[in-house]
């Protein structure tokens, strides 16, 4: 069990577990009243420190900048929830002891909050713990941060369709066209070139143009995602307690 005199150096440091899990950070360390050694830690825990957590400290020690207790986080989690008004109640001493696997004697006095850090004189606080001659008002300040979590997702998926295309192309062909000339001195040696009376046969090969068609792949364009980051706002509501303190009695 650490002395009042580390305990008192414990608070803002990080605990954390035998596997070196962040248990929380320590708010206050809460002392025997009786024998005036560090029997409690209270710990922040939950998102953004929302939550006070009491683990034992028989087994707690210091490595380095951090507090390692003997516990698991869902353990301390998982704790019964008390109020951190500064002092404990044996009823609620019990119940952690049960939660934690400790034995409890009822005669264990009631657990107080330490000093912070020096040591007070003994005030005239009859609620429960041993303070000074002041009163400390707390307030819960609303701490909002944020998380990143996948909000879905987008890909590019490239597939095949068939489309039909119409082009014109314009095809030439060959056909024949009969041409007759009358004899004359310039073609009348061509004319009586050959038997006089004769079957013959001319032959002339005709062409066309048909279509030919093929298909090439021709690249277009490059299309590639990428990612904006828009910011909005959004209003976040949540209570938060607030310690207000009145005077009674006789003021004058």
């Amino acid at each position: 069990m650490p002395t009042i005199e580390d305990a008192k150096t414990w608070r803002g440091h990080d605990a954390v577990g035998p596997d070196a899990n962040k248990l929380g950070t320590i708010e206050d360390i809460y002392l025997d009243q009786e024998t005036g050694e560090p029997e409690w830690v209270a710990l922040k825990t939950g998102m953004f420190g929302g939550k006070l957590s009491f683990a034992p400290l028989t087994q707690a020690r210091q490595d380095g900048d951090t507090i390692v207790l003997p516990y698991e986080k869902d353990q301390i989690k998982n704790a019964p929830r008390v109020e951190a008004d500064g002092a404990l109640s044996q009823e609620e001493e019990a119940q952690l002891y049960r939660h934690y696997g400790l034995e409890y004697a009822e005669t264990h006095s009631d657990t107080g909050l330490a000093a912070g850090g020096t040591d007070h004189d003994v005030g005239h606080d009859v609620s429960g713990p041993t303070t000074d001659d002041a009163m400390t008002r707390s307030e819960e300040e609303l701490r909002v941060g944020t998380t990143r979590r996948e909000a879905g997702r987008a890909r590019l998926r490239k597939y095949v369709v068939t489309e039909e295309e119409t082009v014109t192309v314009p095809v030439q062909r060959e056909e024949v066209r009969v041409e007759r000339e009358p004899i004359t001195d310039a073609n009348i040696d061509d004319a009586m070139d050959g038997p006089a009376i004769s079957d013959e046969e001319h032959e002339v090969v005709l062409h066309e143009d048909e279509p030919v068609v093929e298909t090439r792949a021709v690249p277009k364009e490059r299309v590639r995602m990428n990612k904006d980051t828009v910011t909005e706002q959004e209003t976040v509501t949540e209570q938060v307690r607030k310690e207000r303190i009145d005077v009674d009695g006789d003021q004058s």
